[in-house]
């Protein structure tokens, strides 16, 4: 397995620029986020407007009430949602926090892809997966659907069986507004990110070991790509240890990021690098650029 761990990530940013706490005044005051990404780009990019969307329905508005509520959110980012298709890739101990939150937001599709059958040991952070699916030996994308559908019963759900490669990841999930990458290995990292770059399709990308984190949310053509970031991946030959709040807290971060780039609302974490600490609770921001001869963005 190839996992570059998060002590080593945080030492090489920490020894390459000065890191900044994530507060956007602190961030803008440095570098200005729309110097990165406005949203009226992002939208462009989605090429997606409100004008063919379906219109909520009565029960829909009482439903997300909370949120349409929201200054600058409104029924129209909630129809963005409604209309849009996200694929997550791993549904496991990011995966399913992300997956959740996405039904909850009132995303219209998700594609889960996993080929793992659920494990005892995945019940420490997987929140998706149950006892009885253990028992089951039941396949993750299927024990998710089952939640998932029961949760939000508007919620339509496609499911990928297989292992996802460079070879099929765009035939599979190359229909997704927007990509998820919850999975615990860079080779399938690099091949989602490839892929993504290929297709200038954006994707947001979180990893976790034990209480540390990290998250960035990728533009190709606008921002760094993961290879950029992370040129060379260390070999562990062990399983990562996670403890399943550190695992919750990244994966609800990736599915916020989702709902920023469906929406407009918000800004993206574009160009940046989130480095968790939840041990002593620390949170800091890492302005991150692209890698002038990187092979694969750089083309």
């Amino acid at each position: 397995m190839h996992y570059m761990s998060i002590f080593c990530i945080i030492e090489r940013f920490r020894s390459a620029s000065n890191l900044f706490s994530v507060t956007s005044d602190t961030y803008r005051a440095v570098h200005p986020v729309r110097e990165i990404l406005t949203l009226e780009t992002f939208i462009e990019i989605w090429e997606h407007s409100t004008s063919g969307m379906e219109r909520l329905t009565e029960v829909e508005k009482a439903r997300f009430r909370r949120q349409i509520d929201l200054k600058g959110f409104g029924e129209k980012a909630q129809r963005r949602l409604k209309d849009a298709r996200v694929g997550v890739l791993g549904v496991g101990g990011l995966g399913s926090p992300a997956a959740l939150y996405l039904a909850a937001a009132g995303v219209g599709e998700l594609v889960l892809a996993d080929d793992q059958v659920v494990e005892l040991s995945n019940l420490n952070r997987q929140i998706l997966h149950w006892e009885k699916d253990v028992h089951g030996a039941q396949l993750k994308v299927e024990s998710a659907m089952e939640k998932l559908t029961q949760f939000n019963t508007d919620l339509r759900v496609r499911l990928v069986k297989e292992r996802v490669s460079a070879d099929n990841l765009t035939r599979l999930m190359g229909d997704a507004d927007v990509i998820l990458d919850c999975t615990d290995n860079f080779d399938t990292r690099m091949e989602l990110n490839g892929c993504c770059v290929a297709a200038r399709k954006p994707f947001v990308h979180g990893a976790v070991e034990g209480m540390h984190g990290q998250l960035t949310t990728i533009i190709p053509g606008r921002t760094p790509c993961l290879r950029c970031l992370f040129a060379k991946t260390a070999t562990l030959a062990r399983e990562t240890p996670v403890v399943g709040a550190a695992a919750g807290f990244i994966g609800s971060l990736q599915a916020s990021e989702a709902i920023k780039l469906i929406t407009g609302f918000g800004e993206p974490l574009a160009s940046r690098l989130l480095v968790v600490d939840l041990e002593c609770n620390s949170f800091e921001v890492v302005p991150v650029e692209r890698d002038e001869k990187c092979p694969v963005c750089s083309k």
